[in-house]
């Protein structure tokens, strides 16, 4: 069963950057769509990037296009979020999800999940 291990998550101010990690074990991960939610404080949980199962194909939502990448790094089972330029509404938990769908737009979709990253954005 695939696992999920997150880290890189912290405190940075307003406009840093941040890179968060997923790796991957008992799988792998490079065979999986694999994307990145985030949950603001009262908020629910929402996708912000995506890569698909099938050709790689990356996908961002809107508030995070041009600040945010994502990569992955087959050789050592992971997936990465990049974020640069860091904003008030970027704070939150950050998660994982790994699925054999081709690509995983809603947190319902995932079936497997990293145990979450703390982001505090501060000005």
């Amino acid at each position: 069963q695939l696992q999920l291990v997150q880290s890189g998550g912290g405190l940075v101010q307003l406009g840093e950057s941040l890179r968060l990690s997923c790796a991957a074990s008992g799988g792998n991960l490079g065979n999986y769509a694999v994307g990145w939610f985030r949950q603001g404080p009262g908020k629910e949980r929402e996708a912000i990037a995506g890569i698909s199962s099938i050709d790689d194909k990356l996908y961002y939502e809107d508030s995070v296009k041009g600040r945010f990448t994502l990569s992955r790094d087959n050789a050592k089972n992971a997936v990465y979020l990049q974020m640069n330029d860091l904003k008030p509404e970027g704070a939150g938990s950050y998660y994982c999800a790994g699925d054999h769908s081709a690509c995983i737009l809603t947190p319902q979709v995932a079936k497997y999940w990293g145990q979450g990253n703390e982001v505090t954005v501060s000005s």
